[in-house]
């Protein structure tokens, strides 16, 4: 499997999807990222990579690249490489055979159906013929993992997807904007009412029982109602390191349409 895979974006969904091709045997997968992610499942981001320098996934690591070059030394070391490079420009350097837009932006960050033989835009915001070759259904239900060969996704809805009953309730955002700071560790328990963390003077509380799935790095300046935080009902504290089932869902789909492209 030779096929040369850039994703756009390395947060949950797209580390998901790039281990589930690196498992199918996809081994030159190049991801694109800004210089300050801000991910909430960082235990499961290869855009930790950018941080950390580089980021280990259900065994998978990735490693970030300081420039392009350097790129092909990671897939020689049986890495995954991530590059600062969120417009993209490495595209033409890189030659893919696919183009996986993985941001879940809900709009089209400047995708183009040219950008490599196949292209794919995940979720809303693209339209499969006009900017990309194909769409990948991402809202949980019947469709979630459809590949769309015609027309778009479902519109994004604005509320979470349901974990143990609770949508909204589960997810925690910044009440103002500011500077987050947290003493608590994903994975930790925590209780309805309680402070989790706070966004400058102003305390986060939990709505909900849970453990602590996900938050974004403490010291990081947020706007306020960004996604900080994710307390998962289930209170498992293993789903915190290992990757969601929609992400291994959109990951079988995206393997789908690259062996139909070119196993055809």
């Amino acid at each position: 499997m030779e096929r040369v895979v850039v994703i756009r974006g390395a947060g949950e969904q797209a580390s998901g999807i790039a281990c589930r091709l690196y498992r199918a045997n996809f081994r030159r997968i190049l991801m694109l990222e800004t210089a300050s992610p801000l991910a909430v499942r960082r235990l499961v981001s290869f855009c930790e990579a950018v941080h950390d320098g580089e980021m280990t996934v259900e065994g998978i690591t990735a490693v970030r690249a300081g420039r392009v070059e350097e790129v092909a030394a990671i897939w020689g070391a049986g890495g995954i490489a991530v590059l600062v490079d969120p417009e993209a420009a490495s595209l033409p350097l890189v030659q893919p055979d696919l183009f996986l837009d993985a941001t879940l932006a809900k709009r089209n960050l400047g995708t183009s159906i040219g950008d490599a033989p196949l292209v794919i835009g995940l979720g809303p915001g693209f339209t499969a013929g006009v900017d990309c070759h194909q769409v990948i259904e991402t809202n949980r239900g019947h469709d979630l993992g459809r590949v769309i060969d015609a027309g778009e996704a479902e519109a994004d809805t604005g509320i979470p997807g349901a974990i143990g009953g609770y949508t909204s309730e589960r997810v925690l955002r910044a009440p103002v904007a500011g500077r987050f700071e947290s003493d608590r560790m994903i994975g930790d328990l925590v209780f309805a009412g309680e402070p989790v963390g706070r966004v400058g003077a102003v305390e986060v509380r939990a709505a909900i029982d849970g453990v602590l799935r996900g938050m974004i790095r403490p010291g990081a300046v947020v706007k306020a109602g960004l996604k900080i935080g994710d307390v998962d009902p289930r209170s498992r504290k293993d789903y915190c390191s290992t990757v969601s089932e929609k992400a291994r869902a959109l990951g079988g789909a995206v393997i789908e349409a690259l062996l139909a492209r070119y196993n055809s």
